[in-house]
């Protein structure tokens, strides 16, 4: 009985008893005998597979395993996933949700102090003990911050260490997209480093929305925003590390603060620090670089919670609905010589028959410049102090409220002529006139 192979789609038949299927069978019809008188029985017939099929079925068996290797060899590529489009990340978002509603603040402050005349000692020398009143001296001091509107109408908040001394304030503030705006102003509270000032005129902004502010969990990403170090639009990127806080700085004690490693560097203080919803974190306040043993440290930041930024800018609307508004640059209220110094760098003094005569100079004519700020117009222009103005304009002055009142409608960018030098009374003069643009 003949057994099958199955080999693909090919179906072999195999001989019994070992023959094999290559080699032809012989086949005998009829009754023969062998060499014994025997009569063999009738061979059974085998059929054999031609030799062409079992040379394509060999080729067929070949491809078929070279196929297999070769897709063997080939990896398969991993499913591919598209990178994520960093305008989707969620610190992006966030800052592009927050940043119009973060300012740069420039304050320029005036420093008030007595000193004695500067020309005391020249006329002390003519005569003898005659001793002035002391006078007093304006010295400007500037400081950059930050802040954010928490109100359309351009109400701000930042620290009170920014913009502290109102009185004396001139407060500009940048906005993101590079808009500059005059600001007063409105009231703070040095306890809690916190003040609020103002835009002038303008309103529609983009805030901050104090009504709901960061839950403030433990590990959470946070971002410090502001001006930073003079870099206006700067960000920084770190964690809410720790919780009530109490740090001294000066005289001054802070209780509750927020701490963060995100990097907080001058020019921050009174910006914001939001969580990557957008939502308010705190006020960027202090930095510890050194413990109190004089430690260096890295990493530790601290803001004002947003819950206690919340409660204060209640109180400071209610303060700020009770106010006038903010009087105009120049206006009476105003400082002598304020017109002269705060556009032209100038501060001035009267002179005195005492200081004509000791000078020499033609009595009756003339304002003594007392002091010239550095890098100002004046400073600029070559104006020193010791010299006289003798005119503004087309106009003689002779007193220092005289020049007020023509410097009263001069605004920034304007330019003025000053006629200064030295008129002596023994018919020595030399005079010059220079223009000066106001800043």
């Amino acid at each position: 009985m003949s057994k099958a192979i199955d080999l693909g789609s090919a179906r072999v038949s195999r001989a019994g008893d070992g023959v094999s299927p290559s080699r032809t069978s012989l086949t005998y019809s009829g009754n023969r005998k062998d060499c014994f008188g025997e009569t063999p029985e009738p061979a059974r017939e085998t059929r054999a597979l031609p030799g062409i099929g079992i040379h394509a079925l060999t080729t067929a068996i070949i491809l078929l395993f070279a196929v297999q290797s070769l897709l063997a060899q080939t990896p398969t590529p991993l499913p591919s996933s598209s990178p994520t489009d960093p305008a989707s990340e969620p610190v992006v978002l966030a800052v592009a949700k927050v940043m119009p509603a973060v300012v740069n603040i420039n304050a320029e402050r005036v420093v008030r102090r007595q000193i004695r005349d500067p020309f005391e000692d020249f006329a002390a020398e003519f005569f003898g003990t005659y001793r002035s009143e002391p006078r007093e001296v304006r010295q400007r001091l500037q400081s950059l911050g930050s802040g954010f509107i928490v109100d359309p109408a351009g109400y701000i908040v930042t620290n009170e260490h920014v913009v502290q001394r109102a009185a004396d304030l001139r407060i500009e503030v940048t906005t993101s997209d590079g808009k500059v705006y005059n600001a007063h102003y409105i009231t703070g509270d040095p306890k809690k480093d916190l003040a609020f000032i103002k835009i002038d005129g303008q309103s529609g902004f983009s805030f901050i929305n104090l009504d709901n502010p960061s839950p403030n969990l433990l590990g959470q990403t946070v971002i410090v925003l502001g001006n930073s170090v003079g870099y206006g639009s700067s960000i920084s990127r770190g964690v809410l590390s720790g919780l009530k806080r109490d740090i001294t700085i000066g005289d001054l004690e802070y209780k509750d603060l927020l701490q963060t490693d995100a990097a907080i560097n001058p020019g921050n203080s009174g910006g914001p620090v939001v969580d990557i919803a957008g939502r308010l974190v705190g006020v960027s306040s202090a930095k510890m670089a050194f413990t109190p043993q004089g430690v260096p440290t890295q990493g530790v930041g601290f803001a004002i919670p947003a819950e206690t930024v919340r409660e204060a800018v209640k109180g400071f609307k209610a303060v700020a609905q009770k106010q006038p508004s903010a009087q105009p640059n120049g206006s009476s209220n105003q400082p002598a010589a304020a017109n002269a110094d705060r556009l032209f760098g100038m501060q001035l003094q009267d002179l005195t028959s005492e200081l004509t005569d000791a000078f020499g100079l033609v009595p009756g004519r003339g304002v003594l410049v007392s002091a010239v700020e550095p890098e100002s117009p004046a400073a600029e222009i070559g104006v020193e102090r010791g010299l006289v103005i003798y005119r503004v304009g087309r106009h003689d002055v002779n007193s220092v409220k005289s020049i007020e009142a023509l410097l009263e409608q001069v605004q920034s960018g304007m330019t003025v002529d000053f006629t200064v030098g030295i008129v002596r009374s023994d018919g020595t003069r030399q005079i010059q006139t220079v223009p000066l643009t106001a800043r």
